[in-house]
């Protein structure tokens, strides 16, 4: 069992959108709305934890563990519109207005 020295949160926003971990926490699954499964297999020196569309990137290695989380964030950055996607826990999103019709 490792100590976990760095940590890394983050949430997921949208309707239908889920993550889970399987295989001991190795693999990431993340369900994006996309018409498949986005799969990512987590560095050896990264945990992963999901609860309830929240994720939590831990480790011993700052860079990996925040290099991972960036990663995912990647996937589907959050959007400015809505305001759905993956974000960090700390991070506001300025949403922007959209068009106005008449």
């Amino acid at each position: 069992m490792m100590e976990a020295k760095f940590f890394r949160f983050l949430k997921i926003v949208g309707v239908g959108y889920k993550a889970r971990a399987e295989v001991e926490g190795s693999l990431l699954y993340l369900k994006l709305g996309y018409s498949h499964e986005v799969e990512l297999t987590v560095p050896h020196a990264v945990r992963v934890f999901c609860f309830n569309n929240n994720l939590c990137f831990t480790g011993m290695d700052k860079q990996r563990v925040h290099q991972f989380a960036a990663t995912v964030r990647g996937s589907k950055p959050p959007e400015v519109y809505k305001g759905k996607g993956i974000m960090y826990m700390d991070e506001v999103i300025k949403k922007k207005q959209g068009k106005k019709s008449k």
